[in-house]
């Protein structure tokens, strides 16, 4: 069962249905915009892990199934890079019959994600190039902190046209922004197939002592010595693996496949 209200069984399903051999489908009027929407007249209060935790156990709960896949995701500065938007997807499978989670999070910069202030049809034509319409709907509002007056899901232009007019003509600006949610954004919808794959991958690791799927890094433990004099570095020095069923630990040195790390990338020899 995929809980999602956005068409994400789209992508997710044929990935699931040919790795696992399983069925998938989307429950009946399963409404995921109570756990928050992108566009803000729900607020998320919870975290995106969480929010997805939420969101398959109220689906198992809502029919009565074992077996769950839900999503979340958010936008915003790369975690790493900083000012560069990118999109962070989290999928979680849950396995109520044999007691079994599985999570994975991707994180990518291919991203339309995007909004500006506008003061003529012009300007807004031009943020909708830019964003990839009308493959990838839009959002209207009277400003960027407006929840009332929206209007979402613009999938063509005499529509935008139109209702851009409408919020001109009263207030002589408005924002607009791109519609993130998935059916809505086939950029998005990329990621969220690859963190299908990657869950593909997760399940597909073993614990070699209970064989439970999603035997996974849980640890990267830093320290790899700088080549020149020896000191410990930021570069990962091994991973540990742990089995969330029974917690057995395996410890991988050498991760990348190097026993030393470039003098560059030393504090030490390059502060």
């Amino acid at each position: 069962m995929i809980a999602t209200m956005h068409e994400k069984e789209k992508v997710l399903g044929p990935i699931m249905e040919q790795a696992l051999g399983v069925i998938t489908f989307v429950p009946d009027a399963f409404n995921t915009d109570h756990f928050g929407t992108f566009s803000g007249e729900i607020p998320r209060d919870a975290s995106p892990l969480e929010t997805a935790r939420a969101k398959a156990e109220a689906a198992l709960v809502q029919t009565g199934n074992d077996l769950a896949l839900a999503s979340e995701g958010s936008f915003g500065p790369h975690p790493a890079i900083g000012i560069v938007p990118a999109n962070e997807e989290w999928l979680i499978l849950i396995d109520k019959k044999n007691n079994i989670e599985v999570v994975v999070r991707e994180i990518s910069t291919e991203t339309n994600y995007d909004g500006r202030i506008c003061r003529s049809i012009d300007e807004v034509l031009d943020f909708a190039k830019a964003a990839g319409f009308p493959e990838h709907g839009l959002i209207i509002r009277k400003n960027k902190n407006e929840v009332n007056a929206i209007v979402k899901g613009i999938r063509n232009t005499e529509e935008l046209v139109k209702t851009a007019n409408t919020f001109l003509e009263s207030d002589n600006e408005l924002f607009i922004e791109t519609d993130m949610r998935g059916m809505m954004n086939p950029t998005r919808m990329k990621v969220i197939a690859t963190a299908g794959e990657k869950l593909i991958k997760k399940l597909k690791s073993l614990c070699p002592s209970c064989e439970s799927p999603g035997y996974d890094v849980e640890e990267v433990i830093p320290g790899l010595p700088c080549s020149a004099c020896g000191l410990p570095t930021r570069t990962p020095k091994a991973y540990l693996y742990r089995c969330k069923k029974c917690g057995h630990e395996t410890t991988q040195e050498f991760p990348k496949g190097n026993t030393a790390e470039d003098p560059m990338y030393c504090d030490y020899c390059n502060p």
